[in-house]
């Protein structure tokens, strides 16, 4: 079966004002979309062909650039939809902020390491709350990468991801990166990191 553009499950508008209708209406219908046209491509009658994309992603060294490129940015953007839906909890409570006061010594901490992972990253690229061998970290990944994959720095299961390429914020925030990074903490559905962080 073919991977599909998945729908947001909120208008575009929801975000607003911290990331505006017009950058959510192109970002997830020609980027995002874009990307799922061409995974599909990728695999059609190869042996991916009917494969999870975690499983792809797992192995994505032994696969074509554009099945790196193109379901790492189909994965990615698949997650930050659902980090960034609106309605959830505004801080992370029970075990998940249990595990990050573990890993970061506080919340604050963790956020300032999350904060300079996105503002370092040169050129585009995703920062990352990672799941890591029952210890959660912090890291970042060029271009459409992900913990997943076998090629990264740092591997594990994605909890939390920002995506910093300029596509994601150029309408509104220009080239003021760590304004788009900080109203990334006010959208951010801590009830969606908490279910992956328990799954």
């Amino acid at each position: 079966m073919a991977f599909e553009l998945p729908k947001l499950g909120y208008d575009y508008n929801a975000l607003e004002p911290h990331i505006d209708a017009r950058t959510m209406e192109i970002h997830h219908s020609k980027h995002h979309g874009g990307y799922t046209t061409k995974l599909n491509n990728a695999v059609e009658g190869t042996d991916l062909e009917g494969k999870s994309i975690e499983e792809i992603l797992k192995n994505v060294s032994s696969h074509s650039t554009a099945v790196r490129n193109n379901g790492g940015g189909y994965y990615n953007h698949n997650l930050y939809w659902q980090v960034i839906a609106p309605g959830g909890a505004k801080s992370p409570s029970g075990e998940l902020l249990d595990a990050i006061n573990e890993s970061f010594g506080s919340l604050e901490k963790f956020r300032e390491a999350f904060v300079q992972a996105a503002l370092t990253r040169f050129g585009s690229g995703w920062a990352w709350l990672v799941l890591q061998n029952n210890k959660l970290a912090v890291s970042s990944t060029p271009n459409q990468d992900n913990p997943l994959m076998d090629v990264a720095d740092v591997q594990g299961t994605p909890i939390l991801g920002i995506d910093v390429w300029e596509h994601a914020y150029y309408l509104k925030y220009q080239n003021k990166r760590p304004d788009y990074v900080n109203a990334f903490w006010e959208l951010i559905n801590w009830d969606e990191a908490a279910r992956r962080f328990k799954g």
